[in-house]
């Protein structure tokens, strides 16, 4: 069956260095493979490769590091079956469980307890016209929108989202980030505190921690 495996690019633990759980240790569940092709990926390494595993050893990798915090990230993690019972069996286990998700994929299958990571793409990306909005929908208090914005455009492209499309009402968790090299955060900050945007303003931690580092972080 699709479900019983998967292909994975790396099983590692770290800290989280994105999101409201950032700092905390965390497993990182990487998959292979991605239908998206971001301007500003920083994880291509991760589109193609990888090693097939039975979703049971992918289960007792995630839980052998003894982190409380294990994420699903990719490449697209939702683009492989296994991962829906995969976070499943991770929940069951109890562990907190995070999956970093692009926005084209479709979450309605997610298990409720996890908590979705949705980017919403804008512009600069070259792949806005991928975001599935019907996803929002299946966003609660719990989950979290990121944007991650490389120019003055962007920047005014999400604050139109957030401001059209009720977001705020949907979670309290709004992420902004720069495009790392490109924007300067401190630029950001200023936009926001302008316009007053219900966001909190994130750092990539990983990539000052380790940096050059770009696998295993």
């Amino acid at each position: 069956m699709k479900e019983d495996t998967l292909v994975i690019h790396e099983i590692y633990a770290s800290i989280q260095g994105e999101s409201t759980f950032a700092g905390l240790p965390c497993t990182f569940v990487r998959t292979t493979g991605c239908n998206l092709r971001c301007s500003w990926c920083d994880t291509t390494q991760a589109f193609y490769g990888g090693t097939r595993m039975s979703r049971a050893d992918v289960l007792a990798q995630a839980l052998a590091t003894g982190t409380e915090l294990v994420e699903l990230t990719g490449g697209e993690p939702l683009l492989q079956p296994g991962v829906f019972p995969l976070m499943t069996e991770l929940c069951d286990a109890g562990r907190t469980v995070l999956v970093e998700t692009s926005g084209e994929a479709d979450v309605s299958r997610v298990d409720p307890r996890v908590h979705k990571i949705m980017d919403l793409k804008a512009p600069g990306s070259g792949e806005s016209a991928r975001n599935r909005w019907t996803n929002l929908e299946h966003i609660g208090a719990r989950d979290e929108l990121k944007f991650v914005l490389a120019d003055r455009t962007d920047y005014e492209w999400m604050r139109e989202a957030i401001q059209k499309r009720a977001l705020p009402q949907r979670t309290p968790n709004l992420l902004a980030s720069t495009v790392f090299g490109k924007l300067l955060t401190k630029q950001l900050v200023a936009w926001v505190l302008e316009d007053k945007l219900p966001v909190r303003v994130q750092l990539q931690m990983h990539k000052y921690v380790w940096a050059p580092e770009t696998q295993g972080v």
